[in-house]
């Protein structure tokens, strides 16, 4: 009962300062590490507990690699090679080496501590960092896309540094290391061969039972699966989810895929965060808040003058502003020092003292953001006008919900006008005659919002919705409605009693086929020739 009261207690808790976190434009992360603090700090830390919670948080993690691996686009990767294996490697190798000098040369960490600690300082927030691009639109910019690509290896580099840290754990030799690497290689083509033979046809037939519960059920099978082929060849479970969400980036199932575990990943990584808050010894963090701070400071200039310097051959103004945007260190950092605290690699005051600093920085991060023009317009005074980068994506295009005989003969229209429009479907068969007839679609459900962003929904002129069934009407209606208002929806009814069903849904247009029908049919008897 005990236990129940705590949990309880720990999610009104966390709901009431996401909900005024919200307000102030800071990530849900900082609201679960507090509430973890708190409840911490009022009851004291209960070790059994925490060992169950860190099983279960630890899901949140193999979620959130197999979303990033879902993300490893190769052919992103071809496009923005510059920005992500130069610009990328360069942040990344000298911020690593400056800060694992400095913890060597001026803490007294030991080598591989401080080659630890130099890896996850080198990191930044990808959540953060590109949620708040993209709602701003400087995603586009000459900055943004730098900030994006040096991101997507900081990603990539996620692999290797926890590779690092388990041979550092092991102590390896040289030939073991090579034995590591071949053993890694293997793994990877174990599961190349398994998703491309096996895992797809499993989705297939998940896909074709036309049930929202098995398609989740086999996804979750996949992920864990594949993290636990991982960890049966020794390497972590997380290093295993990244593989098979990297195989799957090419299936056509990727965005019904991510907007499932969607989830399920956010409220895991919600408990992770929420666990490192809950280890977290306040008394550590009162006793040495001023060395927090100096940190805090210290660590994120330091970091952005490396990356100034990385993107100075560019425009000056661009670079200060990339430099800016990454200068905070990333949430995976506190996955590092919690596995490096667990492998005795750093003590538990050094972690506190560490996650502490990383949770002062991301906080300061929207703030950095929301007013990087400005300081930027006072650092260079020079006229400039920031060079935005067209979106590869479609604008003030249709969006038509359904390939069903009402949707295959909408698109055949629209194509005809010449106008611009994709198509959504979540019916295989439907899916892949589209594909077939050489449709701009996707597969997924209309009604997620991570499949609405996928297709820019925030920039498209209109919303057809085809299907039949109302309470699918109103959800995607409602996604829409909220993530673009202006766009002009379209939706068709059987008659004017689900049309009613409808009014309040705010609906541009419905049409009723009834009605539709009558007045067609109507018109047609009353102007045929007499005979």
């Amino acid at each position: 009962m005990e236990q129940v009261i705590i949990i309880l207690t720990a999610i009104l808790i966390a709901s009431i300062l996401n909900i005024l976190l919200k307000y102030l434009e800071l990530p849900t992360a900082i609201g679960y590490i507090f509430t973890g603090i708190l409840i911490a700090s009022a009851i004291g830390e209960n070790t059994e507990s925490k060992e169950v919670l860190d099983h279960i948080s630890e899901l949140g993690i193999v979620f959130l690699m197999f979303t990033i691996g879902l993300e490893f686009s190769f052919a992103e990767l071809k496009a923005m090679r510059k920005q992500v294996f130069v610009y990328g490697i360069l942040q990344v190798v000298v911020s690593s080496l400056l800060f694992a000098t400095i913890a060597f040369y001026l803490f007294g960490f030991s080598q591989k501590s401080a080659t630890v600690v130099g890896l996850a300082l080198s990191l930044s927030s990808t959540a953060i960092v590109l949620k708040m691009l993209n709602e701003n639109g400087d995603i586009h910019s000459g900055y943004g896309r730098k900030v994006l690509g040096i991101l997507l290896f900081q990603d990539i580099a996620v692999i290797p540094i926890l590779i690092v840290i388990q041979i550092f754990t092991k102590d390896v030799a040289l030939n073991e290391l090579l034995l590591s690497t071949a053993i890694n290689l293997i793994l990877f083509i174990a599961l190349f061969i398994l998703t491309r033979f096996i895992i797809n046809r499993y989705l297939d037939f998940a896909v074709k039972s036309q049930n929202q519960e098995i398609f989740l059920l086999a996804i979750l099978f996949v992920v864990l699966s594949a993290a636990q082929v991982a960890h049966l060849f020794g390497f972590s479970y997380s290093l295993g989810a990244f593989f098979a969400g990297m195989l799957l980036a090419e299936s056509h199932y990727k965005y019904q895929i991510e907007a499932d575990l969607a989830p399920f990943r956010d409220l895991l990584l919600g408990l992770f965060f929420f666990v490192v808050g809950y280890g977290v010894d306040l008394g550590v963090i009162i006793t040495n808040i001023h060395i927090i701070a100096l940190l805090v400071v210290a660590i994120m200039a330091l970091k952005a003058a490396v990356i100034f310097l990385v993107l100075s051959l560019n425009q000056k103004r661009t670079a200060f502003k990339s430099a800016l945007a990454l200068s905070q260190i990333g949430e995976f950092a506190l996955v590092i020092f919690v596995i490096a605290q667990e492998q005795k690699l750093i003590d538990t005051t050094t972690s506190n003292i560490l996650a502490a600093t990383v949770i002062l920085s991301m906080i300061l991060t929207p703030f950095i953001i929301n007013n990087l023009t400005r300081i930027a317009d006072k650092i260079f005074t020079e006229p400039y006008k920031e060079f935005v980068i067209q979106s590869t994506g479609l604008r003030n295009h249709i969006v038509v919900c359904g390939y069903g005989p009402l949707g295959h003969t909408i698109t055949k229209e629209l194509k005809e006008q010449g106008l611009e429009y994709i198509l959504i479907e979540h019916d295989l068969k439907l899916y892949e005659e589209a594909l077939e007839n050489n449709e701009p679609v996707f597969f997924g459900n209309a009604a997620q919002r991570l499949v609405l962003e996928s297709i820019n929904i925030k920039d498209a002129a209109g919303v057809v919705i085809t299907l039949h069934n109302l309470e699918k009407i109103r959800l995607i209606a409602q996604a829409v409605i909220d993530m673009a208002p202006k766009a002009h929806i379209v939706a068709r009814v059987r008659d004017d009693k689900e049309r009613e069903s409808l009014s309040e849904c705010k609906i541009d247009t419905v049409f009723s086929t009834v009605d539709v029908l009558s007045k067609v049919m109507t018109k047609e008897i009353l102007y045929c020739p007499i005979k």
